[in-house]
């Protein structure tokens, strides 16, 4: 905690890391919105020019200038990240928090590359649209976050049922596979092994099909039949948890204040301290 009054003035603490704490990390301002907004286009186009650089035909012809771009955006986005850790007021929050893990990632691949030498870890730097995460938090689209945090929250609550349906389908899987090995695997290679005949059970529940593999006896194409029908009706199983969870789930306004201890987000509007630590916002 600060060493500052809590009945002490705003402006009495306020220092260079107060205004570009409120800068960088937040979004109620109309300087913390256009930073928020610049970063934003930078990260879309570092992105496009990552994606650009994976087409052979154009990296050939223009390869000074996509490597000289991608040079430019990793640089300031060092920047950025510096300067996020400057001005945090828990740094080590801050760093070991998912956005912060997404920042340095975004800019690692790069510095990787230079010094390993191996082109392909470049294209890891598509990481960075993850960061583009953070336009629920630019454009204040309360209703969006809200939604999503009630979304995350049916989720959590529902994973015990989620888990035992996931446990429920891997066991069919392994029967089904074993099944379809014991009956196809003399005659069909597809089905040599029960590792084989069980991407096959997968493949056939998630409606996939993708053709590679197919049994060709009666009693195969029975099986197969009774697979196709039993994947069609695990379809809804999950959607059904899931959105009985979500009825549930209390849906408020929330704000796009960043708590300055864990860096957290998703604070209801009326908050005074966050819901997750219980520091004050």
């Amino acid at each position: 905690m600060s060493a500052n009054s809590a009945d002490e003035p705003p402006h009495a603490s306020e220092g260079w890391r107060d205004k570009w704490y409120t800068i960088i990390f937040e979004a109620d301002t109309l300087a913390g919105k256009l930073f928020d907004v610049v970063l934003l286009i930078a990260i879309v186009l570092s992105v496009a020019v990552v994606m650009l650089e994976s087409v052979q035909e154009i990296y050939d012809r223009y390869k000074m200038l996509i490597d000289g771009t991608e040079w430019f955006f990793t640089i300031l986005f060092t920047i950025e990240y510096i300067a996020r850790i400057a001005c945090a007021k828990r740094r080590l929050s801050y760093i070991f928090s998912f956005y912060g893990a997404v920042d340095l990632l975004s800019i690692l691949p790069t510095y990787l590359m230079e010094i390993l030498g191996v082109d392909p870890l470049s294209r890891l730097t598509v990481i960075r649209a993850l960061r583009l995460l953070r336009v629920f938090r630019v454009f204040k689209l309360a209703n969006m976050l809200s939604e999503a945090t009630a979304l995350r929250q049916a989720i959590w609550t529902a994973r015990s049922k989620v888990a035992v349906f996931i446990t429920f389908v891997l066991i069919a899987v392994v029967i089904v596979g074993s099944a379809m090995h014991l009956i196809e695997g003399q005659s069909n290679p597809g089905f040599d092994s029960i590792p084989q005949s069980m991407y096959w059970a997968i493949v056939t529940m998630t409606t996939v099909g993708y053709g590679d593999v197919a049994p060709q006896s009666i009693i195969g194409k029975v099986l197969a039949s009774f697979m196709m029908i039993l994947g069609y009706c695990f379809i809804i199983i999950p959607t059904g948890i899931v959105s009985a969870e979500l009825a549930k789930a209390t849906k408020k306004g929330v704000t796009t204040q960043v708590c300055p201890e864990c860096m957290a987000e998703g604070h209801d509007i009326d908050a005074i301290h966050c819901k997750y630590c219980g520091a004050r916002l």
